[in-house]
């Protein structure tokens, strides 16, 4: 008696992944495929509850749920023609069939917005705000895009459009930088295939666009013009008096940031000692802690402007209560970076400094007057809670090309003689 071969078929389904639940109590919908025992993920625009999830399902789903059963429908529709297409189901083939062209037909818009809004449930407001203004640059040049018509060729293209523009190549270098991690994170979801990545990885891939890096701007200070800043008189109780005493705290801080500044508690201080964590780094798996020596100057300037303190949890300048949500939050540290950064252009004015100071030039400028002490750059990037020696040595890049100009100065020494001589 012949045998009967059975062609064994893959079998689509739309899932609710409980695995890992979200910070908004979501759950990641996903289409599951299933294959000999095996079972594989493939992600969808989607989280919800599982009550939302279920009225997705059955042929008369709830209204407003009744486009996502049609766009979750959509996805299981498409892997029911990929596996159809093929003779021999394999994970390789499919993958190749599904994921290409379901990358074609996912905009990146959609993509950035699902990222924001993940930031902004996480609380990391200003890394949304950055996505945001990316999304819309992006936009405007690649309208409606999709992943597969984002080729190293357009991004050349979005480049030069935006030099035209006149933006700068740090803002340039900053949106594309949001880009590439969209892609990586596509990738990673198994959304697109790795192929449509158009970014270069290393030097070996001449095809790929290489993202511009922003140019180094001087902004530190010479030591003789902090002191000259140290000595600037303002107007008693305003707010470029409070604005000069700020900046010099940032600077003598370990050249913080204004987040941070406005976070710190009193419970930071031990002694002559500020210790405190880099909010920057709180999500990564190792956070920076910073320590700072409290100078007479700093101590002076937190008696002078900072809250009377109740216990260990008072924030040591009155910014924060610690009752914000985290976009009040990002408003309230924005608005005292703008009043520091206006107060001190007019100081600069005042003082004839340019460019112009900032709350950035304090931090560039604690580097810098470090390493021309004699500091070494392994402990200045351990002060400032660099994760690596790269982004330490681009704040000193205006420090060695004058040590270079210095010493190359040597070279034609004589030259002072000849003159003298003249």
């Amino acid at each position: 008696m012949r045998s009967k071969y059975i062609k064994i078929k893959a079998t689509p389904s739309i899932v609710i992944d409980k695995r890992r639940m979200l910070k908004d109590g979501t759950y990641p919908i996903k289409l599951r495929i299933t294959y000999q025992r095996k079972q594989v993920y493939y992600s969808t625009p989607y989280n919800l509850t599982t009550s939302d999830f279920e009225k997705t399902q059955g042929k008369r789903p709830r209204s407003p749920f009744d486009e996502i059963t049609e766009s979750l429908n959509g996805f299981k529709d498409k892997a029911i023609e990929v596996i159809k297409d093929l003779s021999v189901f394999s994970w390789e083939d499919f993958d190749k069939s599904y994921l290409s062209n379901r990358g074609a037909r996912n905009d990146l818009n959609s993509e950035f917005d699902a990222r924001i809004k993940q930031l902004r449930i996480a609380g990391q407001i200003s890394t949304a705000v950055n996505y945001e203004c990316a999304q819309k640059s992006l936009h405007k040049f690649f309208p409606d895009s999709r992943f597969n018509d984002i080729t190293p060729g357009k991004l050349s293209d979005y480049e030069k459009y935006m030099i035209d523009k006149g933006n700068s190549i740090t803002t340039i270098s900053m949106y594309l930088r949001s880009l590439r991690a969209i892609f990586n994170i596509a990738i990673t979801k198994k959304d697109i295939l790795p192929d449509l990545y158009p970014f270069r990885r290393n030097e070996n891939e001449k095809d790929k666009y290489q993202i511009p890096e922003g140019r180094n701007i001087k902004k530190a200070l010479q030591i003789s013009t902090i002191e000259r800043l140290f000595d600037f008189k303002a107007l008693p109780g305003s707010s470029m008096e409070m604005a000069k005493d700020y900046w010099i705290f940032l600077y003598l801080g370990n050249g913080m940031n204004v987040k941070d500044f406005c976070l710190l508690k009193y419970k930071d201080i031990d002694k002559s000692i500020l210790k405190f964590k880099r909010a920057k780094t709180i999500r990564q798996k190792k956070e920076k802690i910073i320590y700072a020596v409290l100078q007479p100057e700093a101590k002076a300037i937190i008696k002078k402007w900072g809250n009377k303190k109740k216990d260990d949890d008072t924030f040591i300048f009155p910014v924060l209560t610690g009752k914000e949500t985290p976009e009040r939050q990002y408003q309230l540290i924005q608005q005292l970076t703008h009043v520091i950064n206006d107060n001190m252009r007019e100081v600069s004015k005042e003082l004839n400094i340019n460019p112009a100071l900032t709350t950035y030039t304090a931090r560039h400028s604690f580097a810098t007057v470090l390493k021309r002490s004699g500091a070494s750059i392994d402990l200045i990037s351990e002060m400032l809670g660099h994760s690596n020696l790269k982004t330490t040595q681009s704040y000193l890049d205006s420090f060695e090309n004058e040590t270079l100009r210095a010493h190359a100065k040597a070279l034609t020494a004589f030259k002072k003689r000849r003159d003298k001589n003249k």
